[in-house]
């Protein structure tokens, strides 16, 4: 395995990373958000709202785009395992 071959397969898993946690915490993200600024509006401070609502919308998140974010995760899985081969023969 080159130098080059290997850097592939690290900017894979980085890439990959990426793709499976970003809209995960894109959507975390927003939902805290949108729920602080409702928090701050109503002087409604409460730590189990903003628990409630991101998990919720971690769920419906996962439920819509969990199929492609496996999906990601099981290519690069592919790749690298086939990778193996390379590195054994060295």
């Amino acid at each position: 395995m080159t130098t080059d071959s290997a850097l592939a397969l690290l900017l894979g898993l980085f890439v990959t990373c990426a793709r499976v946690g970003g809209p995960l915490l894109l959507i975390a993200l927003a939902a805290g958000l949108v729920v602080g600024v409702a928090q701050a509006a109503t002087q409604l401070n409460e730590s189990s709202v903003s628990f409630v609502v991101k998990t919720a919308a971690l769920v419906a998140t996962l439920l819509l785009l969990g199929p492609t974010l496996a999906g990601f995760a099981v290519q690069y899985t592919r790749t690298s395992l086939q990778a193996i081969e390379h590195v054994v023969r060295g």
